[in-house]
């Protein structure tokens, strides 16, 4: 499938009815969402055929591109239920129920005293279990959301067997990398983009802003 064919695709997925400020949800848009999806597969090969799993996968549009780019299965994971209705909506809709399945789950957890850590019940169960991980995860910029980020992408990397990708601020690129060679990970900038957000929450004084993201691709260090 051609990029363009794929991006007109992902236009059709229906986004975050109620979306959630504390959750972080803003959709990822079918401009971000192909570009991701379409290079894993072309540069690297890493969806055709292959087993993936979507953390926080919202309403679905990066778990729908993988299917449409030859995942043979996609397990989208993500805390809210209302967003995995609306991305089982879209799974029907797209007619890809044999290859990707929705299941409510936390990445992470948060203490009486607010300090956010790994779900480790969840990561013991899928250690190395999929192909690829893809997640574009919360930028953890809302209180009691620090760090977030970081632990998202070291869930993806305990899950992946062979690589992840992941959209993150460009602003947090050096210490992402380190965290990763610190975990055994290489990690490769694969292009700066834009990520749209629309105006969405009260909060919100501009109809939009663009936040400089950078698609990082994480593949174990050989020895």
């Amino acid at each position: 499938m051609k990029l363009k064919q794929l991006e007109g695709y992902l236009g059709d997925v229906a986004t975050f009815k109620d979306p959630k400020v504390q959750l972080e949800q803003y959709p990822t848009t079918a401009h971000l969402a192909s570009r991701i999806i379409y290079t894993a597969e072309s540069t690297h090969g890493d969806i055709d055929g292959k087993s993936v799993v979507d953390l926080g996968c919202g309403c679905g549009v990066l778990s729908i591109a993988a299917s449409m780019m030859g995942a043979s299965h996609v397990l989208g994971i993500d805390v809210d239920t209302e967003a995995l209705e609306t991305a089982q909506e879209n799974v029907d809709e797209f007619e890809l129920t044999d290859t990707i399945d929705l299941v409510q789950g936390s990445i992470c957890s948060q203490s009486s005293a607010g300090v956010i850590s790994l779900n480790q019940e969840m990561l013991s169960r899928m250690e190395q279990m999929f192909d690829t991980a893809i997640l574009n995860p919360p930028f953890g910029t809302k209180p009691g959301n620090k760090g977030i980020d970081t632990l998202f992408l070291q869930a993806a990397c305990s899950m992946a067997r062979e690589a992840v990708y992941s959209l993150h601020k460009t602003s947090t690129r050096d210490y992402l990398i380190k965290k990763a060679q610190s975990w055994g990970f290489e990690c490769e900038v694969l292009a700066e983009l834009k990520f749209d957000v629309p105006m969405m929450y009260k909060f919100h004084k501009k109809k939009s802003v663009d936040v400089q993201v950078d698609l990082l691709r994480l593949s174990k260090r050989q020895p």
